[in-house]
């Protein structure tokens, strides 16, 4: 018999709509390790039995707020979802009169319609900074930019994705998606310092279930997604990890909650392997550290769980917030002359291409699921957070695209970099990319199709016409241009299929290296 539940709840977890139906955490794991805590929540959730807070609900909820608060709290629109709903954006702002310059905080959630807590976690936030004199010490030091429901059209059907299908935190460097473009467009003319995107994981995996016989699940409150990517100054990344991310974990302890860095499982070769940390751009936490920022994606324990647990997951999305804010306001100083140092090593380092990940055996706990008992599971691990560089270039003074290639050069600028365009025709001594090896991914990816290169770099004199567009590698978001132009990178223009190429051409993408300013 106890078979026979596993194998079911393989099935159940296998298919999306059937699992979001049948919750398979049983009343002896949630009474033992994740019990909900004794603590009001004034978010619309919890003022009914059923459901969880809906659009409108919301709004009506941030509207009193904006009303009462009306000096502190600013509501803005960023944009339309697909289906015309207006996207929000609050500002938490107070004025102090001479007072250093305030640290910069983005917060995002509700980028995935089924993970409603993310949603929850942030409005109780909100609720707290304006009502709870406890914290009003942190509005004279930051500046907080919250978008509370990302993905408005999937959160209305508790579905993952955005209303075309496609996933937003798979959109962040391609932009193909209406809501992706208006979300970092606004990222990016907002200029956060500190960064952090909420969402849920789903503690119930197929891969789990074959691990035991009768099944296991992660016992983590909360997992912590940072960036390894090597574009990513090394003075970033570790600051990122000892400061913020460790003070957010021991806030969590205090409060009976576990925490892990993040992971997810893949199939490789016929094994299940574990995935630890992130160097992929197309996400957030990656593409918001390349553009010199704090970054953290936090995943809390929740996707398939319906209510369950949902206070617990709402304070700790709360929490995890709150140690965020406490140590960008604390470390105010710090935060700049980190961000500082980080622009001056990433202006002074080599372009990394493509990276490998650290692989090693190592152990991992989980939860059985028939005996509510922890154990620990030998596991492959590859490690982001220990990558090392497979291929990398020398950093040039600026990439030119030529001009018939206006759409690129504008998700370029929405990602938050400077594009300069040549006022009159210019010859010039480059490096060209030429295609030496070419192979298309036959099945589509988000919308797209993939393509996979490498190239060879030509010195080569080319005449540049007037509107070819520069983009110098001496300002912040450097980091993005390397990850989309480089065209062997794994979310570049050339990977996404955006520039469309074959075997032998030419790229129309040029790497400049001379100090001399183009005009």
């Amino acid at each position: 018999m106890k078979k026979i539940i596993s194998i079911i709840i393989v099935l159940l977890i296998g298919h999306t709509s059937m699992a979001q139906l049948f919750n398979p955490q049983s009343k002896e794991i949630t009474s033992t390790y994740f019990s909900d805590p004794e603590v009001d929540i004034p978010t619309p959730a919890f003022a009914k039995k059923r459901g969880f807070t809906t659009y409108s609900e919301m709004m009506d909820f941030l509207s009193a707020l904006v009303k009462k608060h009306p000096d502190v709290l600013q509501l803005s629109y960023i944009g339309k979802s697909q289906k015309g709903r207006d996207i929000p954006f609050l500002l938490i702002n107070r004025s102090v009169q001479n007072h250093s310059p305030k640290v910069k905080v983005w917060i995002q959630a509700g980028i995935h319609g089924d993970e409603p807590a993310s949603t929850e976690g942030v409005l109780y936030l909100i609720s707290e900074l304006l009502e709870n004199s406890d914290y009003a010490y942190l509005l004279d030091k930051l500046e907080i930019g919250i978008i509370p429901m990302a993905n408005i059209d999937g959160s209305e059907k508790l579905l993952r994705y955005a209303a075309d299908g496609r996933d937003l935190n798979r959109d962040q460097t391609k932009l193909m998606v209406p809501e992706s473009i208006a979300l970092k467009q606004t990222f990016s003319n907002f200029g956060a310092e500190v960064a952090l995107d909420f969402h849920e994981f789903r503690p119930y995996r197929r891969d789990y279930m074959a691990m035991n016989p009768f099944g296991l699940t992660n016992p983590f409150d909360v997992m912590f997604l940072y960036s390894g990517n090597l574009n990513v100054p090394d003075t970033l990344r570790k600051y990122t990890e000892n400061s913020f991310v460790n003070n957010a974990r021991k806030l969590l302890e205090e409060h009976s909650l576990s925490s892990h860095p993040y992971y997810t499982t893949s199939d490789y070769q016929g094994y299940t392997v574990f995935n630890q940390g992130a160097v992929n751009s197309r996400s957030s936490a990656t593409s918001y550290a390349l553009s010199n920022c704090i970054s953290t994606l936090v995943e809390v324990r929740g996707v398939g769980l319906g209510k369950t647990s949902f206070k617990r997951r709402t304070t700790t999305i709360f929490l995890t917030a709150l140690s965020y804010l406490k140590t960008a306001a604390s470390e105010s100083q710090t935060v700049k002359e980190v961000l500082r140092l980080s622009l001056e090593q990433r202006k002074n380092s080599d372009a990394v291409v493509t990276s490998l990940r650290k692989v090693e055996n190592t152990t991992l706990p989980f939860i059985d699921m028939y005996e509510a008992t922890k154990v620990d599971k030998e596991v492959i691990l590859r490690d982001a957070l220990r990558s090392k560089a497979l291929l990398s270039r020398s950093l040039p003074k600026a990439y030119i695209l030529l001009p018939e290639e206006k759409a690129l050069a504008e998700k370029l600028k929405v990602l938050g970099l400077q594009v300069n365009e040549l006022k009159k025709e210019t010859t010039i001594e480059v490096e060209a990319y030429r295609v030496t090896d070419y192979y298309k991914v036959l099945k589509k990816y988000e919308g797209v199709q993939q393509q996979q290169v490498k190239t060879r770099l030509e010195n080569k004199t080319v005449t540049f016409p007037a509107g070819s567009h520069i983009v110098y590698t001496d300002q912040k978001n450097t980091g993005l241009a390397i990850e989309t132009l480089e065209p062997e990178a794994q979310n570049s223009f050339v990977s996404f299929g955006l520039l469309p190429t074959g075997e032998g051409e030419e790229l129309p993408v040029y790497r400049y290296n001379s100090n001399t300013k183009l005009q």
